[in-house]
């Protein structure tokens, strides 16, 4: 924005605010002409394919126009992004697949508390926008006032020295490849529902939008396309959500009048308590848990067995000239058996864990609405996990709002306002922005909860909706409804409904045209696109601007860091692509476990480099490594396959006061700011001494 004066800048916004309100109005008219083509008779194979192309499209045709090689334009859009218009784009980068697709999902699974095992819930509505408080108070304006570039800039500029910005870059890069890889597998995950593609090519499919707008545009693009994709955002999580509370209680208005509906949940969760064939559902479940903890005995033995016992009901099959089908399904069983003895003994201790868990009445839920898990005044075990409930409940916020604070993408978000008063007000529209959608969240869960158990539970298997075979097929880890007990009725035991499914399936569970899916699954690729596009971004500017030019013989000019940063970008992509096809994790616990890395890595060495001026360079470098590998090792050593490969003795001995691996940064923030404050009292140079004047 050209520093014209108060009509120049007045004209601008007018400009921004009338190609805005185009823009609305052109989703609006588009999502119109979808409707009438579905009511024409337009084919649902073609209506989500049409959603991702128009979603790519839109995400490429921006990078193109935005296209630039100028530094000041590439790295931080010219400083000139108006502060509504930077909340918009903030509001986009933080909602990452994990808020749009999982968060409503999380609350579904874990209630408002969470459980001993998976904490969560409320924790984190109010960790993620609670973490914009410390964001406006603390960072942002400090670091809109050095006028720097990228966050490990602040850490040479405030110390001096290499150490402090290596360091801060290699943390950067790390936190931000863990956040990237969870939003190219929500890329996946939606693409290859909207076109029926495999997973795997459902990625590149959706990162190609990517890589079109951040490798040409850089941040001048990336914002312009956050701003699109919010406004798709916004409306495919507000219109179901408002759906459903319509069909349920004659009002759209959700966030208002959701409680009512807990109510029922309650009523219907006693009902489910006292059922018969719940508990049937249960000896089932707890039946094969002992069936699979027989096998592990001598797996050796069992896996021969199941071998034989495969082979011979083929035989039995083509003796009797059975059916083709049922032939070929028994060759398939036969095939995808365990091909060795570890890997036997690796999948069967995973489903006899599942099986118990599920082993329990509400399908191994919590009550929704009981503030934790456990009872305060109960038994010792309940006492136990009531304490480990809330114990993790508050851990896992201080994480998210904490590491909300150090994230490197979102910081480098408010260094494009134009002011110090810019950035403020860039955070405040960013948690208004955020708020919009954060404050539904809960509702949905409760009414995707209720429909469920209102609908779906008591319905027979041979009259299941063609939605839950659909998704069942694009992975059956999101979606699983069989008849355990054998009564070919729908049991709240037997449906098995992953986080990252929930959002996702809303408009089919709720009945609503096709389209509405169509712009759910858009909404929730707009939210993995512009996350990816900030973090990518991030992390090449890291690897080449502060990690390959960090040395003084490097002589480019500012186009050629440009252009070996779109380079950069691209390797990244696709080695992030790469493992997210390995299908990891859910996104939930992927980008948590991001929240814990940078809060530990960045946040005690930044607020005491802003506000305490002892702070040393060897302090900053004492603190985010301590902080950062404490967080990391705590992460790592209770990774299942690493707790099988190291020795015992580099492994931490059960969890720490019961804290849940994901909330690591708890360890993490506290051994990074006592090492930095230590490191820089021991290595502070003492005060000068006055001179000593001799009269003669």
């Amino acid at each position: 924005m050209a520093d014209k004066g108060p009509a120049s800048e007045r004209a601008y916004l007018w400009r921004l605010h009338r190609i805005l309100g185009l823009y609305v109005l052109g989703v609006l008219g588009f999502l119109a002409l979808m409707a009438w083509a579905e009511q024409r008779g337009l084919s649902r194979h073609w209506i989500g394919p049409i959603f991702l192309f128009i979603m790519v499209m839109v995400c490429a045709g921006i990078g193109v126009y935005g296209r630039t090689t100028d530094a000041e334009e590439y790295y931080v859009a010219g400083r000139r992004i108006p502060p509504m218009y930077n909340g918009m784009a903030a509001a986009a980068d933080w909602m990452s697949a994990a808020s749009f697709i999982s968060l409503g999902g999380a609350l579904y699974l874990q209630g408002f508390s969470g459980t001993p095992g998976q904490p969560g819930g409320l924790a984190y509505v109010l960790g993620w926008t609670g973490g914009f408080v410390l964001v406006a108070m603390l960072i942002a304006p400090h670091l809109r006032a050095m006028n720097l570039y990228t966050i490990p800039d602040f850490f040479q500029v405030r110390f001096g020295g290499r150490w402090p910005r290596v360091i801060a870059a290699l943390a950067a890069v790390l936190c931000s490849f863990t956040y990237v890889v969870a939003q190219i597998y929500g890329v996946g995950l939606i693409a290859s529902r909207l076109t029926g593609v495999q997973f795997e090519i459902g990625i590149m499919l959706g990162l190609g939008g990517v890589l079109l707008c951040s490798f040409l545009g850089g941040m001048r693009a990336i914002t312009w396309t956050q701003v699109a994709q919010y406004v798709v955002m916004l409306l495919a999580f507000l219109i179901p959500v408002s759906w459903l509370a319509y069909q349920q209680l004659g009002t759209p208005l959700a966030t208002l009048v959701y409680g009512k509906q807990v109510s029922q949940i309650e009523r219907m969760e006693e009902q489910l308590l006292l059922s018969e064939t719940e508990h049937q559902v249960v000896r089932a479940y707890l039946q094969r848990g002992m069936e699979y903890e027989r096998r592990l005995l001598d797996v050796g033995a069992a896996l021969a067995r199941e071998r034989e016992a495969a082979r011979e009901r083929i035989h039995q099959l083509r003796a009797s000239n059975a059916d083709v089908g049922l032939i070929v399904a028994a060759s398939r069983e036969l095939a995808s058996m365990p091909r060795d003895e570890a890997q036997a003994r690796e999948r069967w201790t995973r489903e006899m864990v599942e099986n118990y868990e599920r082993a329990r009445l509400l399908g191994g839920l919590p009550r929704h609405s009981q503030a934790f898990v456990g009872d305060p005044d109960g038994t010792p075990k309940e006492r136990e996990d009531f304490q480990d409930t809330r114990r993790n409940f508050l851990a896992l916020m201080f994480c998210l709002m904490v590491g909300t604070a150090g994230l490197p993408h979102l910081l480098t978000r408010y260094y494009t306002a134009p002011s110090v008063a810019g950035a403020r007000a860039s955070v405040a529209w960013s948690l208004f922005f955020i708020a919009l959608l954060y404050v539904s969240a809960p509702a949905l869960a409760v009414l995707v909860k209720y429909e469920v158990m209102h609908n779906l539970v008591g319905s027979h298997f041979d009259q299941l909706p063609n939605w839950i075979a659909q998704w069942a097929r694009v992975d059956a880890a999101l979606l699983s409804v069989e008849d355990v007990n054998g009564d070919g009725i729908v049991q709240f035991g037997e449906i098995r409904l992953g986080a990252d499914l929930i959002m996702l399936a809303t408009p089919e569970l709720g009945g609503l045209p096709y389209v509405i899916s169509g712009l759910v699954a858009a909404g929730g690729l707009a939210a993995a696109l512009s996350t990816a596009d900030g973090l990518l971004l991030t992390i090449s500017n890291a690897l080449v601007r502060d990690l390959y030019f960090q040395e003084k013989t490097r002589h480019t000019s500012p186009e050629q860091r440009v252009i070996l940063t779109k380079f950069a970008l691209l390797a990244v992509a696709l080695a992030a692509a790469f493992v997210a096809a390995l299908k990891p994790s859910d996104i939930l616990p992927l980008v948590s476990a991001s929240f814990s890395l940078a809060a530990s890595a960045f946040v005690p060495v930044m607020v005491l480099g802003i506000f305490w001026r002892g702070t040393t360079r060897k302090g900053a470098v004492a603190g985010m490594l301590v902080g950062l590998a404490v967080a990391l090792y705590y992460i790592l050593s209770h990774v299942p396959a690493l707790r099988t490969a190291l020795p015992p003795w580099m492994l931490a001995r059960g969890l720490w006061f019961g804290i849940q691996p994901i909330s690591a940064g708890v360890f993490g923030v506290p051994a990074g700011f006592l090492a930095a404050l230590l490191v820089s009292r021991i290595t502070r140079p003492p005060p000068p001494q006055p001179a000593i004047r001799l009269e003669m």
